[in-house]
């Protein structure tokens, strides 16, 4: 008996699930020349309209995967009539229907947006069945996921502070901000049946020697004064501090862009993508305060006697274990591993809200993910611990979420 390389399950597992998302779906005809990609347009019209927003990360990604979802169902069945009319006017207008309610300072310019692709597209039944379609879909959407839980008020509600105790999370300096995100574990996932389905073990134990030995290294390599990480090291750590959201925007419009799959298709991709990723952020805030684990800065001053060491980033507020941005890199390499195959078709480039004028390119989706398991220990701000199981927790949610995909079409 043979088994199959992990490439040859890899692109198994891409077979298998391309197959389910894409079964009964209408087969477009080529069309005579290259038409506008009202997919990729309206992709950064969704970009442009969170990146306005200040709202919660899972509450944006929420807004994400309503509207995509919307979009993939409203695609999915073509009427009678020309296909590509009545499919690009039912994706920008389930988008924009659902946008225009959870973001709602952003109608102006989705309103200029939708003019735009609805001008371009010739007036008649078509035209008018995907308006209606895509309408209909946003709003049935909407309704479903009423009171989700996945609100700014429900995801950050008042946690006070967990008595002091060793390895017990504690507001780190210098703000000393109130724990965020505690309530997301509460809220309604797409596809998950309960928050603590995947959660991971416990973190290593106090002074057990894999403890000792994550806590030596962030001390190491992640202090601000830190006289051993290279440059290289503290660019790494710099790109990838900003939100997992929008560093991620990117190399999801990458694969979109390099997709060559009919528009339904496409439009699956970044729903499933996003629900993927709102199932994910609900698992993170499960485990972590369930295991409420003290970061690295409360852990070196407070048991290791360092009262001055300093991260070279400022802790975010919220426990240790797992590593959410490592959650968020697990499951969108499984997701894009899973619908598009290891590698991208061509090389993409990145940017980074926190490094200005910075790229980076990449020719797969799990070299992001191995950069931010580093990148997290080299800002002094997690455990390698942390972040190894933020990345197995982000692989199994997602794992969960392509598997459960067809569930989302009816």
């Amino acid at each position: 008996m043979t088994f199959p390389t992990i490439r040859g399950w890899r692109r198994s597992l891409a077979a298998i699930a391309a197959a389910a998302l894409l079964a009964g779906l209408p087969v477009a005809a080529p069309a005579a020349a290259a038409p506008i990609d009202t997919a990729l347009q309206w992709y950064d019209t969704t970009a442009a309209t969170i990146a306005t927003s200040t709202r919660p990360q899972v509450t944006n990604s929420r807004a994400w995967a309503i509207s995509w979802l919307a979009a993939a169902r409203a695609v999915r069945t073509t009427p009678a009539g020309p296909a590509r009319h009545y499919q690009d006017a039912a994706l920008a207008s389930a988008v924009h229907t659902a946008l225009s309610t959870l973001i709602p300072e952003g109608t102006p310019a989705l309103d200029a947006a939708l003019r735009t692709t609805l001008d371009r597209i010739p007036d008649g039944p078509a035209k008018n069945r995907g308006v209606a379609a895509g309408q209909a879909e946003a709003r049935s959407l909407l309704a479903q996921r009423a009171g989700d839980g996945l609100d700014p008020a429900s995801v950050n509600p008042a946690y006070p502070a967990p008595d002091p105790g060793p390895g017990v999370w504690q507001p780190t300096p210098p703000s000393f901000t109130a724990a965020q995100q505690a309530g997301t574990r509460f809220a309604t996932p797409f596809l998950l049946d309960r928050a603590d389905r995947y959660r991971p073990g416990p973190p290593p134990a106090l002074g057990s020697a894999r403890y000792r030995a994550d806590l030596a290294e962030v001390r190491a390599y992640g202090a601000a004064d830190s006289t051993v990480r290279t440059a290289r090291q503290t660019d790494t750590a710099t790109f990838w501090l900003g939100s997992s959201l929008t560093l991620y925007t990117g190399i999801l419009r990458a694969a979109l862009a390099q997709s060559t799959g009919p528009v339904a298709w496409r439009a699956s991709l970044v729903a499933v993508f996003h629900v993927a990723l709102v199932d994910t952020q609900i698992a993170t805030s499960d485990a972590k305060y369930a295991y409420l684990r003290w970061r690295p800065v409360t852990a070196i001053r407070t048991a290791d006697g360092d009262g001055q060491w300093t991260p070279l980033h400022e802790t975010p507020a919220h426990p240790d274990y797992p590593s959410g941005h490592n959650t968020y890199a697990g499951a969108a390499e499984q997701v894009l591993t899973a619908l598009f195959g290891a590698r991208a078709r061509q090389p993409y480039t990145i940017t980074s809200p926190s490094q200005p004028g910075a790229t980076r390119t990449y020719v797969d989706w799990r070299r992001p993910t191995e950069e931010n398991t580093d990148a997290r220990v080299w800002s002094g701000i997690h455990t390698r611990a942390a972040d190894e199981a933020g990345v197995r927790l982000g692989r199994d949610v997602a794992a969960n979420a392509v598997r459960n995909a067809p569930r989302l079409f009816g």
